[in-house]
């Protein structure tokens, strides 16, 4: 049986949703099913999406494998009300909670849920609760900055990007394919 593992990407720098992502994909590689659900990116449809779902439809026609993303979230959140935040926030947990017990997923990523956290639009104990009820099998990945302590502490990987340099330090905006 897989020991399903805790693993969490946090810290300043760029690259967690990325690493998530090169995880899905080698996961979807050895035949795992894998869901990713971003709990605050919503409102535009970065490159991801567009190749997992090309990626899910040539699968689909060639055989079992499974790789879904959804997106969860309202977009940033400092646009528009928090409390139309913090309902996408709450439906996403319980799509999240749903999902980790369906059985149908081997991986699944939870994008920017530490954000979530951060922001106050789901509590912390109800992101414990939510791993403990994950099966022993099932993998779960949580990314986003500022992971809690509690969380690092009942991780078995945690890795921290550390910011060095971005490019937005230097006026140049984010690029498509490279940022989203």
């Amino acid at each position: 049986m897989t020991q399903g593992l805790l693993i969490v990407h946090t810290g300043d720098g760029k690259g967690k949703t990325t690493a998530a992502l090169g995880l899905a994909l080698r996961a979807f590689g050895a035949g795992l099913r894998v869901l990713i659900l971003q709990f605050i990116k919503g409102g535009q449809r970065p490159g991801e999406i567009d190749a997992l779902d090309l990626l899910a439809k040539t699968s689909a026609a060639l055989s079992e494998k499974k790789i879904e993303i959804r997106q969860c979230g309202l977009g940033f959140t400092n646009k528009g009300e928090i409390s139309q935040h913090k309902s996408a926030a709450k439906i996403a947990l319980e799509t999240a909670r749903q999902e980790i017990i369906s059985g149908d997923w081997d991986l699944i990523i939870l994008d920017e849920i530490n954000y979530a956290v951060k922001f106050g639009l789901i509590g912390e104990e109800e992101l414990i609760a939510l791993i403990e009820d994950r099966p022993p099998q099932l993998h779960l990945v949580l990314t986003g900055r500022d992971a809690t302590q509690k969380l690092i502490d009942i991780a078995d990987l945690v890795t921290e990007m550390k910011l060095i340099k971005h490019p937005f330090q230097k006026g140049i905006v984010a690029q498509r394919g490279i940022e989203f």
